[in-house]
């Protein structure tokens, strides 16, 4: 095994096995035999190689030491580059300038198909297409950057090899030139899709960019193939081909300016991941244009040249990612929804007494709703339904429950985390001094003491409510609503001894769930501009009249994430362990409104006595756990969302940290009572 790793990275039998007579892909395998030897030969096969191996990277030395090889032994340089002429000029490098990168189609799941494809299925070395080529050239892993540091002295014996070699009167900016063209075609063609053109700014679409853009390329390669042609008339091309390119580089970035401006459109009109990924293919084919058009009007363009294929290296280590697209691409649509959950949840906090009385109200009267859910759930309990139909009934239980407390103007307390989050997010963008730090940690005091306010008003209203349930029923049939056999059951179901705390967590991951699902239909509502339609649609103007359809426009407008929220957590609640069950996964949910109502019915089946007991207890620091879990995986799941989507760092935690502790010591009550005076 060993002799044959040593044979492997031997360079003379490499250099001896350059066969130019071989077929097509013995060829191609050769030349990816000598890039893999450039980047994981043992350094000590390199011997000689000039530099100091502390300031170059190993390829460039093991270049240079190939390089010393070459010009020492004739043969070698013959075959070695007939080889690499023969590559050069067998292969279609226009594709590789013009295509690698870039989705075929415009769309953003025809790439994801084409990058998994690339995951799991192999390619051919026999191909003359070096976009396809290029993934074999440069695996995943290996580091491209050192082509950028080839120093001057380097770069120029490469040239002196290679240049005998290859000059047949050829030029070698045909490729590039034709790459051009190709891009300008895309670009061009994508500033005339609907999708974007609709979005663009009318102003910088006035002096209509896009419909010059092709023809500006082709007079840029025309001018440059009547400049490598021999006569008087080539000094004149050579400048008429720089003027070109000038204005070709004006028009690109004008192109540019329209496709930011549809990303401006977007912020304010909803998004939509397909137009953003469209666009910023059209960004990118404008770069590759310039970047192109650098290599093509260099005077030395050696650095240029290995500049380019160093970040066309770079991007096909990018575009093997699944992940790096999706990230890309959702960003703009996690800020949006980030966005949209931020304007709500800036409702949910207090800052001072009268919007605390408030909260409280309106937890009290969500818990009330609750309490008749958490009895309407032990009868649904009863039917006796299968699991997925038990599930359902369920789901539609709370989603009920969650609409009515919405539309009475009531609050859920394990709803807000989600919603606030993305508020408190916004407010990171100012902690550079003390004075941002002191408004950010004023902000997570009314934050803590609005779902305090949220939590205590739900659970001290649905205890009475569900006692008062058990009694009213005992004494008027005798016997409570809901048996001492499913009490026991939820004794044992909500004690702190058990899965209790998985299952809390497992339910704020749904609670984030929703305000993700309401973020994204909102974010559908208004790209879709139902608002609009409702308003003015000609059907429903004359159904609902011109006021009422106005009404409801806005009314919609004002609830629709809140329906979906609502909608969305309750199916969420009710069918997720439905379906968990059906693949054998013991997942459950634990709400601590629910659960509370729950652990009192249980009381008022059991009577007061078992207050006294152990097992009561149990499921009391149960329900504690509930509520924190509740409330701090929805909260941090949407706090790091709504800070990856607005690209927030927090470079000094600690310095937060110190301040939250210091408020916490002398003024331990403001993260639980609101202050008496309002707030400057």
């Amino acid at each position: 095994m060993a002799k044959a790793r040593a044979s492997a990275w031997d360079l003379t039998a490499l250099l001896n096995a350059a066969d130019p007579k071989a077929a097509l892909a013995e060829r191609h395998l050769w030349v990816i035999r000598l890039m893999e030897w450039l980047r994981h030969a043992p350094l000590e096969s390199s011997a000689g190689a000039v530099g100091d191996p502390r300031s170059s990277p190993a390829p460039a030395l093991r270049l240079k030491h190939m390089l010393g090889v070459l010009e020492r032994n004739d043969e070698h340089l013959q075959r070695a580059g007939r080889m690499l002429v023969l590559f050069l000029r067998e292969v279609d490098s226009a594709a590789l300038l013009a295509d690698f990168g870039f989705a075929p189609r415009n769309g953003l799941w025809a790439e994801f198909g084409r990058r998994v494809r690339g995951h799991i299925l192999p390619t051919t070395p026999a191909t003359t297409d070096l976009g396809e080529l290029f993934g074999l050239l440069f695996p995943p892993g290996a580091d491209a950057g050192w082509l950028t540091h080839l120093d001057d002295e380097t770069q120029a014996r490469l040239q002196r090899v290679l240049a005998p070699l290859a000059d047949d009167g050829s030029d070698w900016r045909t490729p590039f030139l034709d790459a051009i063209m190709f891009l300008a075609s895309s670009v061009r063609a994508a500033g005339f899709s609907p999708a974007l053109r609709s979005r663009m700014s009318p102003e910088l679409l006035a002096d209509q960019p896009f419909r010059q853009l092709a023809r500006a390329a082709e007079k840029v390669s025309e001018h440059a193939e009547a400049s490598h042609e021999p006569g008087p008339e080539a000094d004149a091309a050579h400048a008429a081909m720089l003027q070109d390119a000038q204005y070709l580089r004006a028009l690109l970035d004008l192109c540019r300016r329209c496709a930011d401006s549809v990303h401006e459109h977007l912020e304010a009109h909803g998004v939509s991941v397909d137009v953003v990924f469209e666009a910023d293919q059209l960004k990118e084919r404008a770069h590759r244009i310039d970047a192109l058009l650098t290599c093509v009007l260099s005077d030395a363009p050696a650095t240029e040249l290995l500049a380019l294929v160093a970040a066309l290296a770079h991007t096909a280590e990018e575009r093997r990612s699944i992940r790096a697209l999706f990230s890309q691409h959702y960003s703009l649509l996690a800020r949006k929804v980030a966005e949209r959950s931020a304007a709500t949840g800036e409702h949910y906090i207090t800052r001072d007494r009268a919007e605390y009385a408030h909260m409280l109200r309106a937890a009290l009267g969500g818990g009330s709703v609750l309490g008749l859910t958490t009895l309407a759930k032990f009868g649904i309990a009863a039917l006796g339904l299968g699991a997925f139909w038990g599930g359902l009934g369920a789901g539609l239980n709370y989603a009920a429950s969650f609409l009515l407390v919405q539309v009475l103007h009531f609050t859920v307390a394990t709803k807000q985390p989600a919603m606030t989050a993305p508020a408190l997010a916004d407010k990171l963008g100012d902690v550079a001094s003390h004075e941002g730090v002191e408004r950010f940690v004023d902000e997570v005091a009314h934050l803590i003491r609005s779902q305090a306010a949220g939590i205590f008003g739900n659970v001290l209203a649905v205890i009475p409510v569900v006692l008062a349930a058990q009694w009213i029923a005992r004494a008027a049939f005798g016997a409570p609503l809901v048996s001492t056999k499913e009490a026991d059951h939820v004794l044992g179901s909500l004690t702190l001894l058990g899965p209790t705390a998985l299952f809390a967590a497992f339910t704020g991951v749904l609670l984030f769930a929703s305000s993700v699902i309401a973020g994204w239909v909102e974010n559908w509502f208004v790209w879709h501009r139902l608002d609009s339609a409702i308003a003015w649609n000609p059907r429903i103007v004359a159904r609902l009249g011109a006021a009422r359809a106005r009404r409801w426009s806005a009314w919609w407008r004002a609830n629709i994430s809140g329906f979906a929220s609502n909608l969305s957590l309750g199916l969420l609640l009710g069918l997720v362990p439905a379906v968990a069950a059906f693949f054998s996964l013991p997942l459950d949910v634990r709400h601590v409104t629910l659960s509370t109502g729950q652990l009192f019915v249980a009381v008022g089946a059991k009577g007061l006595a078992i207050v006294g007991t152990a097992p009561f207890w149990w499921c009391v620091a149960g329900i504690a756990a509930i509520g924190t879990l509740n409330v701090g995986v929805s909260f941090f799941l949407a706090f790091r969302v709504a800070l990856r989507s607005r690209g927030i760092r927090l470079a000094d935690r600690s310095r937060i940290h110190r301040a939250i502790r210091w408020r916490m010591r002398i003024a331990p009550m403001s993260f639980l009572l609101p202050p008496r005076t309002p707030a400057p």
